[in-house]
């Protein structure tokens, strides 16, 4: 099976085909969503801009992905 579900997958009956598929789109979006964090911040957008595109609070994205340096 590959890292991304197929159809094939996502219709399947067997819940542990099923639960694979959803932990593997888990960690998809999760890398997605730190590549874009990321590029957000680089092109200066504000923890609150980045928040409302997320639909999530200032401080949740701030405490998530802020690195100090």
């Amino acid at each position: 099976m590959s890292s991304i579900p197929t159809a094939d997958v996502a219709a399947s009956a067997d819940p542990a085909v099923g639960l694979r598929a959803v932990r593997a789109l888990q960690r998809l979006q999760e890398r997605l969503e730190a590549i874009h964090v990321a590029n957000a911040r680089e092109q200066g957008w504000s923890w609150q801009a980045i928040a409302e595109a997320l639909g999530v609070s200032r401080q949740a994205v701030h405490q998530k992905y802020n690195r100090r340096r």
